[in-house]
């Protein structure tokens, strides 16, 4: 089969032919609605448009199910083409698949949130979501411009109430745009406000979490209101653009791949099933295809309990996603210090 056209060219030699095939039956665990949502996926957060699509074909090709996105990646279009494309060539069936995408910060106004989750839509070439999260807590001043700053470079804020918010994601939700709906980076009390007025109770809490941030009180939290949790950046997200070189960098943490060595794995794989293991939807992004790979074969090994208490004690409350542009507003939702 010759290569699409648009293929980078590390991804030609893995053509999407009959070698590329579900190597893992991804298991699903159950939101408090009673839909069923896989246990791992693919995140597309700093992939690049032009390889996005390639790096959602050869997932979808290998098994996996689940493809997290958000408006604000810049690449929703270039997903939904990888999406399509692997529904017409009859790999998967939409129904077969679970999409998530977020509302932006600048769409918090209960009158923008259907517009938006039908730009988004539109974007992924798909009718519904399978789930759609409220990005962040706080709200920016709504307009054309998605980073909102005054001439001083400060972040303009909206007073949109979080809550008021969630009352228009419900409508959506009861529309059917959204099968599910949920919240993101929302801490212990702003949760707690949510679940008070829902109608529709957050399925998700898609936060930062890995081995130097384990947010013990919130992930307790979380389980005690049946609101499911999603771990992001659960490999510390050396890629991110905010990365310092004299923060410690979690993949290379010598305890880590001395488990690694103990379980004939990577340090990504025992990260990854360290948050499986604890029923978390997992969501690592990759556009390689041998680390696409890589980071699904972690379904064929189990972490002692004692291995994974020894993990817990690696938290540093070292928090690398802060958004440190909103803080000052009124409803930032971080207490502990950032990694600096």
């Amino acid at each position: 089969m010759k290569p699409f056209s648009f293929m980078p060219k590390f991804f030609q030699r893995y053509q999407m032919n009959s070698t590329c095939k579900a190597t893992t039956n991804i298991p699903m665990l159950t939101f408090n609605n009673g839909k069923k949502f896989p246990l791992f996926g693919l995140g597309t957060w700093k992939s690049k448009p032009g390889d996005v699509t390639c790096a959602v074909m050869y997932a979808i090709d290998i098994g996996y199910r689940h493809i997290d996105c958000a408006y604000i990646y810049g690449n929703e279009k270039e997903v939904g083409r990888g999406i399509s494309m692997k529904i017409c060539d009859n790999t998967v069936q939409r129904n077969e698949l679970y999409i998530t995408s977020k509302l932006w910060n600048t769409f918090h106004e209960p009158c923008l949130v259907k517009s938006a989750i039908e730009m988004t839509l539109s974007n992924l070439r798909i009718d519904y979501l399978d789930l759609y999260l409220i990005h962040w807590p706080f709200g920016w001043k709504a307009g054309d411009d998605l980073f909102p700053r005054t001439n001083d470079g400060k972040s303009i804020f909206s007073k949109v109430d979080y809550v008021d918010t969630w009352r228009a994601m419900e409508e959506v939700c009861k529309n059917g745009l959204a099968l599910s709906i949920g919240v993101s980076n929302f801490n212990e009390r702003q949760l707690n406000r949510v679940l008070q007025i829902a109608k529709i109770p957050p399925v998700t809490n898609q936060i930062e979490l890995h081995p130097y941030l384990t947010q013990k009180n919130l992930t307790e939290y979380c389980k005690s209101r049946f609101v499911m949790l999603t771990a992001y950046s659960p490999l510390g997200s050396p890629d991110r653009p905010t990365y310092s070189a004299d923060e410690p960098e979690l993949l290379k943490d010598k305890r880590l791949e001395e488990l690694a060595k103990k379980y004939n794995k990577t340090p990504a794989q025992v990260l990854l099933r360290y948050q499986v293991q604890q029923r978390r939807i997992t969501i690592p992004k990759s556009v390689t295809p041998a680390r696409i790979r890589e980071n699904m074969e972690i379904f064929d090994f189990e972490i002692s309990k004692s291995d994974m208490g020894y993990i817990d004690t690696f938290n540093k409350n070292l928090r690398f996603c802060a958004s440190l542009e909103s803080v000052g507003h009124e409803h930032y939702p971080f207490t502990v210090s950032p990694c600096p």
